[in-house]
Order: C-alpha cells, then structure tokens, then sequence
C-alpha cells in the first residue's frame, strides 16, 4: 500500500537522473501505495550490481551485529490501485487462510537451529494487511513470539486502509500487541481518489483516525501522495490542510512515481492524462516541508516527518541499512550478509511451504527464497550511502561508517564531499555528513556524486 524506502526522492528537475534505487512492493515505508516502504522488502539493486544467482558465492560482507526487525508482506487487496506496481493481488481472499499458514512455516523455518534473535521492530506491510482478521493476527504473532526474542518495547505496524479501521477491529490488534498504524490517506481530493481507483472518501480517514485514538493508538501515520496528473498545488494545498486537521503523529509524504505498466501510468504514456511536470513536484513539495515544519513537526527523513518520539522505527533499520527479514510472498530481505527475495506468486508461495524442508539451509534462506546474492564491500557501500543520505538530521553517521568500512567517510570520498559541501548541497559535521535543505530537492545528483567513486 505504500512505497518503500527509495520513493519519493524528489528534486528539481525530477528526472534528471533515473531513481538509485528501485522499490516494487512494500517493505514499503509509510507511503502512498505504493513503504515500502515501505517497507524495502521490494529492493533491486542497479543493473551493475544485481545478481540473480540462486546461491550467490564469495566473501560475504561482514554487517554490524544489531538486532532484527521483521517485515511481513500480505499480498491480498479488495482493489487495485491505478499507480500500484507492487507485488498485489486481488481476488484471491479465498487464499488467506492457508497463506497464514504457510507464513507461520516460513517464519519457523528461518528461526530453525539458531539461539531466538531479538527482534525490535515487526511491519505488516501489502498489499492490504488490515484484510486479515484479529484470530489470524494473534496466529502470526504466536509463530513470531516462539520463534524470536521480540523486545518488550518491540514495535509492531500495520498498514491498513481507512475502511477496515473499525473501533472494535483496532481494539482487537491494540490488545495483541500492535503500537503503530500506517493509514494511507493518499488525497483528500475526491477527483484524485477516483483517478487513484481508490475505494474510500475523506470521510472514511477522519472516521478511522477516530477509532484509533478510541483504540489507544499514539502513534497514527498517514501516507499521502502528490504529482498526480494534473493535480495543482492549490489541490495538494488541500490535502497538506486535511492531513494536519486529523492530527496524526507522523506524516509520509511521497511523490507519484508512474511505475511502468501501471493502469495510470499507460494512460499517462497515451495522453489521456497530462505528465506530470517536474518544478510542480519540487513546488509541491516545498510547500507540504514548510506546512509541516510550522505545525510542528520535524522532517528525519526525505519523506517522512515526525512528532516528538514518533519516528517509524522500523523504517530506520532499513535507512541505516541494517538487517531485516523479508517474510511472506514477495518479500525482500538483508540478513546474515545476504540480499535475498522470496517467491512472488502466492498460490506458489503456499504450495513451497506445505512441507517442511528437507535439507538444512543457512540463515536466512528457507525454501521460500527464490533468489538471493551476498553482499560484497562495493554494494554494501552504495547501500549504506543510498539509504544514510535519506536521513535528514541524522545523516551518515561518521562513527558507524567507519566501523563498518574501517575508514571515515570524508576520508573515502573527499572530493565529492568538498564539491558538494562548496555547492551547498551537502553538510559536513564532525559526527555526520548530511543533506543540506537544497541538497534535498536535488538528492539524486548528490548521491550520483558518490556512486561514481565506488569501484563496482
């Protein structure tokens, strides 16, 4: 439902260079649906680095110990929505029970022959999670709570859409555990929510946002979208205003990527609708940071802003490009020096997991696993420049680059560093390297900068 991680990089001149980074699905962070994130669940490398390999050889990269998050993809939707590319299905609800089941497999299977990993951080991406029922919730979270050490302050997220929200449905989930809700909003336009083919009005957000205040929810993100074709900023204007009117404690805010094949954007490539033009996307863009910033809220990421103590924590992992397991149909994943992703179809997701294994595979792979690659020092280095320079105040930490490359990062880049810091793109403190507010708007270019000094 939402676009991951690597959506939303927004700059002047949008195009201007292809996107770094390319996310189909979830993790997807808070989003528009797309989280992905995501949530990164859905994570392809560039042409240069990708490796399709079923069992990758070679020197794995050696990741910095951190405890796991977890991100579960649920594929199923009511609806498509004409901007989605991610790895959805509709008319398969019928699917949903034995998807559960072989969910819970999957997860007994990459905790099988290891001590429990503590885990900080659960994300119930899709797809459309709010689908399924509290009993098959509090199913996957027994299978979770067996098989790993999930933290006492562990945050557990769902993604849902507005309609599902009811008070005794969010009641449920509060009791089991869930503490974060992602709620994609998307537009308070109703034109805009047509043209999306989505099913739910503006009504239907600020009843959910209700019943999650009654269900004791403190920290309710809404994902919204703009750059939708022919939107204007007086338009966006409205959806910024709906947005903060309802009070969330976390705004993600995502630019409208036409993701090929997609039902808008073919309509966009036959002229049915107008491309959208890039200065609208930085103007719009600008617009909502400043809004935003004067109700209070602190931008942390590119896309994403906060109230005090609100952050997505789960999201951080993924921008701090530390490991997370991929579960479910579809899903990406980064754990023990591996990049992996798993079955997509999920009919066939099912049937892989109705046995159990009968050859032992090393963390993380299961049977689930369709490809996977290890991660070698010049992709864990794009990665973790990639996902840092998304990090608006917090940046590339200096201490943790250095213990993970054995070298400061000034010190491995000092060209581009002194370029960019002399352009006013970028920030050079003694404990972080960040973007500048301009840096923002042109993220890509800045990131291109220190691509092209790593050796792939």
């Amino acid at each position: 439902m939402s676009p991951g991680p690597g959506h939303g990089w927004v700059c002047r001149g949008f195009c201007e260079v292809d996107s770094l980074i390319s996310l189909a699905g979830t993790p997807r962070t808070d989003s528009r649906t797309p989280t992905a994130d995501s949530n990164l669940h859905n994570y392809i490398l560039p042409s240069r680095l990708a490796q399709s390999l079923p069992r990758a050889t070679g020197r794995r990269m050696q990741i910095p110990s951190s405890p796991h998050s977890i991100y579960l993809h649920i594929p199923f939707c009511s609806a498509r929505c004409s901007y989605c590319a991610f790895n959805t299905y509709i008319d398969l609800a019928h699917l949903i029970p034995a998807y559960v089941d072989a969910l819970c497999s999957e997860i007994s299977a990459v905790a099988a022959g290891a001590p429990k990993r503590v885990i900080h951080t659960v994300y119930f991406g899709g797809g459309t999670p709010s689908l399924l029922t509290p009993a098959q919730f509090e199913r996957l979270l027994e299978c979770l709570h067996a098989a790993f050490d999930l933290s006492s302050a562990c945050e557990i997220s769902l993604e849902a859409n507005p309609d599902d929200l009811a008070v005794g449905y969010l009641r449920s989930l509060r009791a089991l555990g869930f503490n974060r809700l992602s709620v994609g909003m998307q537009s308070a336009n109703p034109e805009i929510l047509r043209l999306f083919d989505r099913q739910h009005d503006v009504s239907a957000v600020a009843t959910a946002m209700d019943a999650a205040r009654k269900a004791r929810f403190d920290n309710v993100n809404l994902d919204v979208i703009f750059g939708s074709p022919g939107e204007s900023l007086s338009d966006w204007a409205g959806t910024v205003t709906s947005a903060l009117e309802f009070a969330p404690d976390h705004v993600s805010m995502y630019g409208l990527e036409l993701k090929g094949g997609t039902e808008l954007r073919l309509r966009v490539d036959a002229g049915d609708l107008p491309r959208p033009d890039d200065d609208d996307f930085a103007d719009m863009y600008e617009f909502a940071s400043e809004t935003l910033e004067r109700a209070g809220y602190e931008q942390y990421e590119i896309s994403n802003w906060r109230r005090p103590g609100k952050e997505c924590r789960h999201n951080l992992q993924y921008w701090r490009n530390l490991p997370y397991l991929g579960l479910g149909a579809g899903a990406h994943g980064f754990a023990g020096g591996y990049r992996y992703s798993t079955i997509a179809a999920p009919q066939r997701y099912v049937e892989t997991l109705r046995e159990p294994p009968d050859v032992s595979l090393v963390f993380p792979l299961t049977p689930a696993v369709a490809k996977s690659t290890l991660v070698d020092r010049p992709s864990d280095l794009y990665d973790t420049i990639m996902m840092g320079l998304r990090l608006t105040c917090e940046g590339i930490s200096r201490a943790r680059f250095a213990q993970r490359f054995g070298r400061d990062f000034v010190a491995m880049f000092p060209g581009a560093v002194d370029k960019l810091t002399a352009l006013g793109l970028l920030e050079t403190l003694a404990d972080r390297v960040r973007l500048s507010s301009a840096g923002r708007l042109l993220s890509n270019s800045v990131i291109r900068e220190f691509v092209t000094e790593i050796s792939l």
